[in-house]
């Protein structure tokens, strides 16, 4: 990950801040493409019900400055938090378990728009292994070991089921793999120095339905 040494890095950005950046890009550009060209952090704030004061904040560690009594550029904005979370850089990663969840991420194109490439996919399945999903090709995941010294990635998409999971993890993290994202709810464990996000469909669904049912 760079660092920023005008504004700070990523190690100093709160999570949550981080969390909701993506959110506020969304926001500005359908801002743009309706013509809007500045934007209060007021306007920001009511969009997503939140304070302004914090909204200022967030995009505050992103260096994107605004104008008193005219708001943010949107171009700039846009311009400012692509950069900030590398969404203009092209990160490779791998997917190990390419069942229906790891499909759908194969054939789902915005998260080259943001920045992540797949670039192979790994299974234990004789049904899926030399097939090709979207261009990407899926490997025995026997053969990880070889092929991460040739394609090189740093980035390990777990869609494995859950029995899986901790095994996978520590094989991609012993061949070179520095940050995890789990799709699984199984809780991984890794050293400290590999990054882990944990996605977890199950956790929001079970907050979908206590608020509907309470």
């Amino acid at each position: 990950m760079k660092n920023r040494n005008s504004h700070g890095n990523h190690t100093q950005v709160p999570v949550p801040t981080l969390r909701r950046l993506p959110g506020y890009l969304s926001f500005f550009k359908a801002l743009k493409i309706n013509g809007v060209l500045y934007v209060s952090s007021s306007q920001i704030a009511s969009v997503f019900n939140m304070d302004s004061t914090l909204v200022t904040k967030d995009l505050s560690h992103t260096g994107v400055k605004g104008r008193t009594k005219v708001g943010y550029n949107v171009d700039q904005l846009i311009d400012t938090v692509i950069n900030f979370l590398d969404f203009n850089t092209r990160e490779s990663a791998f997917l190990f378990g390419v069942g229906n969840l790891g499909r759908a991420l194969l054939n789902y194109d915005g998260l080259k728009h943001y920045g992540l490439n797949i670039v192979a996919g790994f299974d234990v399945d004789p049904g899926v292994i030399n097939t090709s999903i979207k261009g990407v090709k899926v490997y025995s995941l026997e053969t990880f070991r070889d092929l991460s010294v040739k394609m090189p990635a740093r980035i390990g998409i777990i869609t494995t089921p859950d029995k899986s999971a901790q095994e996978v993890a520590d094989l991609a993290v012993a061949w070179g793999i520095k940050a995890i994202w789990n799709f699984t709810p199984q809780s991984i464990k890794v050293p400290g120095n590999i990054i882990v996000e944990n996605t977890s469909v199950y956790s929001d669904l079970a907050v979908i339905l206590h608020r509907l049912n309470k």
